[in-house]
């Protein structure tokens, strides 16, 4: 496979629009037609499929893919683009921030209806080094995947009472354990008391961060 192969939209001089649909016209010829290949590769619905990137490329390749999606008219079959994050608290020198980092670094989260068009286009964008999977066979998340990656909100039926003690597994108090003061089904949000520091601290945490003790 050639440069010219990779579905990459660039930086380029003049009128935005114009010399962005020449640059991918002359991007897209090199990517091999459904009708070539296999076809339809999973059962016709979209699901969540992930990619692996070069190092520092996941920020690029979802701006790629997003803008080629939009020119070729495919939101249907590729849905959504993700790249998991979350905020974390930092406190130095008696200052608390809050930064993003990202979850999964050199992945990126794809919504998709997989088919031999859309396994050509993500597969060919810069930056992309295949899907998780077997060969040309990517492997679909599974629900309780999709809930830990946080990339999709699943409703959750969690097997905890008030007064119960949990385990926080994602967010800013991770590792942290808790008593259960109050459950929001709807919201699926968790009132916790944590003891930090020798007090009480009051949270509010998604199901999916909640984990039960047994």
């Amino acid at each position: 496979m050639t440069d010219k192969d990779n579905i990459n939209i660039e930086e380029t001089t003049g009128s935005p629009e114009a010399t962005e649909e020449v640059v991918v016209k002359e991007q897209i010829k090199g990517t091999i037609s459904p009708l070539e290949g296999e076809g339809l590769r999973g059962d016709g619905t979209a699901k969540w499929y992930v990619v692996h990137t070069y190092s520092g490329y996941e920020n690029k390749v979802k701006t790629s893919i997003d803008r080629m999606v939009e020119y070729r008219g495919m939101q249907d079959l590729i849905q959504e683009v993700v790249i998991p994050t979350e905020e974390r608290i930092e406190i130095k020198d008696g200052v608390k921030k809050v930064k993003t980092r990202k979850l999964f670094p050199g992945y990126v989260v794809i919504k998709m209806v997989v088919n031999n068009e859309t396994w050509y286009l993500v597969r060919n964008t810069e930056g992309v080094t295949g899907f998780v999977g077997h060969g040309s066979d990517p492997i679909p998340l599974t629900k309780e995947e999709i809930v830990r990656m946080g990339i999709e909100k699943l409703k959750i039926d969690l097997d905890i009472e008030v007064g119960d003690t949990i385990r926080i597994i994602g967010g800013v108090f991770e590792g942290q354990l808790g008593i259960v003061e109050d459950i929001n089904p709807e919201k699926q949000i968790v009132k916790v008391r944590i003891s930090m520091f020798g007090r009480d601290t009051p949270a509010e945490i998604q199901f999916s961060q909640v984990s039960k003790l047994r």
